[in-house]
């Protein structure tokens, strides 16, 4: 059974701690808001800062199952909101054909909604309530794609020209994820609250690491976190979220390393930088990555 939602902006920050997601004011409030508003919330912000976590810790707060939508360039209506099931369908003509009835029936009967294969879209609004809808990496998206969500994040309706117009009996929570690798037409934006995840402050990773990685050196995951925030100030093709931070302390973590030193630090690059050139950079100047 779905849980109730958190009365105020407090009450959400410590129930996201409690899943070790530790929100800022600013996005506790914006979610609060989405929550209470039945209103879609955007999150926009780099790679890696906890964009897709949300949709994940708030289904689980809530009790409510998380339906995820992917998004990718190219993307249609057959992968995000329904397919009909063709091998049903000749089976059904197949016995259409034996019992004789009219062509009139079998078209019916063919294209009514028994034979929908229900992609993410489809599952959310007939699940209402109950679950959490996370259309993710929107900017991966086409135009056109854009344009079709407007019916569902207005109204929570689809159309289906066979079977007609399907409404959620209630308002899902939905989140949509953006990177920003291109700009989110007006017209959703509108339909939308929005906030933009930045970088958490170095105390406020220091918990994150802290709470996901229990019995870590907290001397090592300080050292660490302090590389990843001179990181973050090169210009690097891809910064490391905080993802990356956490992979880096659990890397130099299973080392057994007593101290985070150069030489451990080029050995485990690998685990925050994801780019040849990037890592060619860094390895030029890691002594002051870390301290040295």
């Amino acid at each position: 059974m779905s849980k109730t939602l958190p009365n105020s902006v407090n009450e959400l920050t410590d129930q996201l701690r409690t899943v070790n997601y530790f929100a800022d004011r600013g996005l506790s409030t914006a979610l609060h808001l989405s929550l209470q508003l039945g209103r879609p919330l955007l999150l926009e912000g780099e790679v890696g800062v906890g964009k897709t976590e949300l949709a994940k810790v708030i289904a689980q707060l809530l009790n409510r199952r998380l339906i995820r939508l992917q998004c990718y360039e190219g993307i249609d209506t057959n992968q995000a909101l329904y397919e009909w099931d063709y091998a049903r369908q000749m089976l059904q003509i197949r016995a259409l054909s034996e019992a004789k009835l009219t062509a009139t029936n079998t078209v019916k009967d063919l294209f009514s909604s028994e034979f929908l294969l229900e992609r993410p879209l489809l599952e959310a609004v007939r699940a209402g309530d109950s679950c959490v809808l996370l259309i993710d990496e929107i900017d991966r998206a086409d135009d056109e794609f854009e344009a079709f969500l407007l019916e569902l994040l207005s109204d929570f309706q689809i159309s289906i020209p066979e079977v007609g117009t399907i409404k959620a009996p209630s308002r899902p929570i939905v989140l949509l994820t953006s990177n920003r690798t291109r700009e989110i037409h007006d017209a959703l934006k509108r339909r939308c609250l929005y906030h933009w995840i930045s970088y958490p402050t170095q105390e406020r990773e220091t918990e994150i690491v802290l709470a996901r990685i229990p019995g870590v050196s907290a001397k090592i995951a300080d050292k660490v976190i302090k590389a990843v925030n001179r990181l973050r100030e090169m210009e690097l093709t891809k910064p490391p979220g905080v993802a990356e931070t956490i992979d880096w302390v659990q890397s130099v973590s299973i080392i057994d390393a007593n101290d985070f030193t150069t030489g451990v630090a080029d050995d485990t690059l690998g685990a925050v930088l994801k780019d040849r050139e990037d890592l060619d950079l860094v390895r030029e100047n890691i002594a002051s990555l870390v301290g040295e």
